[in-house]
């Protein structure tokens, strides 16, 4: 039945003018994984968990980690009905292209990959911070104000260096710790919350999380400038979800080494949202109800969480133990970006995309691996660190760039859908909801997006607005005469003519 399945995969990959260069190793659960892993509730929901609550306090938790999280939930399934049909590895640069052309496509790519550098740098600084918050101080007790910006730098480097080394020699490596990671991130987030909820220094009162209160300014630690506007409030709440909950896409980017990949892509895609989503709630909820006090809470800004874990009464051997799973799956985390980075860096340079394509579109016969995309991407990460406030605008870039690339295949499906476009969708169809669910992806999308520029994130939204300025000038300057896309027509019959000739340098 596998065989059946890879021969049908391989047949559809050659029908879209692509050659079986990745080694297709994944499986269904595999798949869903490396988004799951990358999702990471206890990377994104720990490291930003002082978004959601020195905004609106508990509820800023309790009912904005369910609407952000709806919206997730629904731009996942418009973007799985659409990897269903194109299970490639340039996920939504491809979409974006084959249903809104290849303009369309390119600026999607941008947005795609840039977010998906700063996913991999953002999770990575985040890794050693948890190491020197949790492991160093919490653990071995050093004293916090002897690490410098230099620490930083060369412990980023030195995660991101065997991350890629894990991603060089091969797919089945990397999925045989992103399957362990998917795992691992479900009993870690579990015993988390029962252990907060049962060692709690307070009795639990539930409704702290539909409780409204606003800890803008120095109320919530700093974490943003006071606003007297509820509403306003909220809406920077919602970075958390925008966050956390992405980079989903990773299932996408890895269509062309899985099994199946017109089911299992999309399904793994949604499944991976809607557990994060689920798990996620109880984890950030019993954050709130396991504080001491909840003004107090939101005063340490972002140091809520370490307040929390600090003022459990669980006992030093469970404590220790889920500071070290927290480390560990954050590692792993970046792990499953820089995968799905390098796969869309490849994608991309495979159609002449990126500068340098020849050398990014390289795959290794021996590991079938795009080595050179993998450690040119590592390196981008890193250098994107140098710069010292990088966590803050790093992780909100990712969000928003990443956001902005989700639902930008969805606006083009949508206006797609029914034409010669999209003539044929695949097994995953969203059937009459496939339009509704398509503008509530895109309003809602955006929406998650924006609040990605709010105070005191100004700065991606400088980012942003230079970026299309710089997009445009270089579309309609250079690359509108150069960048041809995705194969179409007779460059998929010219593509397909040397499709033979590819597979047979690599090695089974």
């Amino acid at each position: 039945m596998a065989d059946k399945s890879m021969e049908h995969d391989k047949k559809h990959l050659h029908k879209m003018g692509y050659a079986q260069q990745l080694a297709r190793r994944m499986s269904g659960f595999s798949n869903f994984a490396i988004s799951f892993s990358i999702i990471c509730i206890l990377a994104g929901g720990i490291t930003t968990f002082a978004t959601g609550f020195s905004s609106t306090g508990g509820a800023g938790i309790g009912i904005g980690w369910l609407v952000g999280g709806t919206v997730a939930i629904i731009v996942s399934l418009s973007m799985g009905q659409i990897a269903s049909a194109y299970p490639t590895a340039g996920g939504l640069y491809h979409w974006a292209s084959m249903l809104g052309g290849r303009g369309w496509g390119w600026v999607t790519a941008w947005f795609n990959v840039l977010g998906l550098f700063f996913v991999v740098s953002s999770v990575d600084v985040g890794v050693w911070l948890l190491f020197r918050d949790l492991i160093l101080v919490g653990i071995f007790k050093m004293d916090p104000a002897v690490f410098t910006a230099g620490h930083q730098l060369i412990a980023v480097g030195f995660i991101l260096i065997t991350q890629s080394l894990f991603n060089h020699y091969g797919i089945e490596l990397t999925t045989r710790l992103t399957d362990f990671s998917g795992y691992f991130i479900f009993i870690v987030a579990i015993i988390l919350t029962i252990a907060l909820l049962v060692f709690s220094p307070v009795a639990l009162d539930f409704s702290r999380l539909f409780t409204f209160t606003n800890f803008t300014g120095d109320t919530g630690g700093g974490v943003f400038p006071r606003t007297e506007s509820m509403g306003v409030a909220f809406l920077f709440g919602l970075i958390l979800v925008c966050y956390t909950i992405t980079g989903y896409d990773a299932s996408a980017h890895t269509s062309e080494e899985t099994h199946d990949a017109q089911i299992n892509v999309p399904k793994g895609m949604w499944q991976a949202v809607f557990y994060s989503v689920l798990f996620g709630y109880f984890m950030v909820a019993s954050f709130v109800l396991a504080m001491p006090s909840v003004a107090e809470g939101a005063s340490k800004g972002w140091g809520s969480f370490l307040y929390v874990m600090e003022s459990s009464l669980m006992p030093t051997w469970l404590l220790y133990f889920l500071f070290v799973g927290i480390v560990v799956n954050n590692y792993l985390c970046g792990l499953a970006g820089l995968t799905s980075a390098s796969r869309m860096t490849f994608a991309f340079a495979r159609d002449g995309g990126l500068p340098a394509s020849g050398f990014l579109s390289h795959v290794s016969t021996t590991y079938r691996t795009p080595t050179y995309a993998i450690w040119t991407a590592a390196f981008i990460a890193w250098a994107s660190v140098i710069y010292g406030g990088a966590f803050v605008v790093l992780a909100t870039g990712c969000a928003v760039f990443l956001y902005f690339s989700y639902i930008s295949p969805v606006v083009a499906g949508f206006f797609a859908e029914g034409t010669a476009r999209w003539p044929e969708k695949g097994p995953f169809n969203l059937g009459a909801f496939s339009k509704p669910l398509a503008i509530i992806s895109v309003i809602g999308g955006f929406v998650l997006a924006i609040t990605g520029f709010q105070p005191p994130n100004e700065k991606v939204f400088y980012l942003t607005v230079a970026m299309v300025v710089v997009m445009a000038i270089l579309w309609f300057a250079f690359e509108n005469k150069r960048f041809e896309g995705p194969p179409t027509g007779e460059r998929i019959v010219e593509r397909q003519k040397k499709i033979a000739e590819i597979e047979a340098q690599y090695k089974d």
